[in-house]
């Protein structure tokens, strides 16, 4: 079965950095996964589709602060230089077939 574990709530201070983890189940650690922001009283963002390499393709407008990286079956979004409208939900999501 294909199911997607986040990491708990993160926080960070103005200007650092905070690194969330989105762990696929055992089996299925060649699938991609989406990142998606989600800022409070607005809908969700595509921030990029992320690979089992590490590759990844951002949506429009995202700023280089935002990142991703993968290692195994996890999979990371790192947000550089914090800024206080980077507070919001972050979610993964995947399509269920492997790259």
């Amino acid at each position: 079965q294909l199911v997607l574990t986040q990491s708990p709530s993160a926080s960070a201070s103005l200007g650092a950095s905070v690194k969330l983890t989105c762990t696929l189940s055992s089996g299925h650690s060649s699938y991609a996964i989406a990142w998606h922001q989600q800022q409070p009283e607005k809908g969700p963002r595509y921030l990029m589709k992320l690979n089992s390499d590490g590759s990844h393709s951002k949506g429009d407008g995202i700023p280089d602060r935002f990142s991703g990286s993968s290692s195994g079956a996890e999979r990371y979004l790192t947000i550089s230089s914090l800024q206080s409208e980077d507070e919001a939900d972050y979610y993964c999501q995947t399509w269920g077939t492997g790259i």
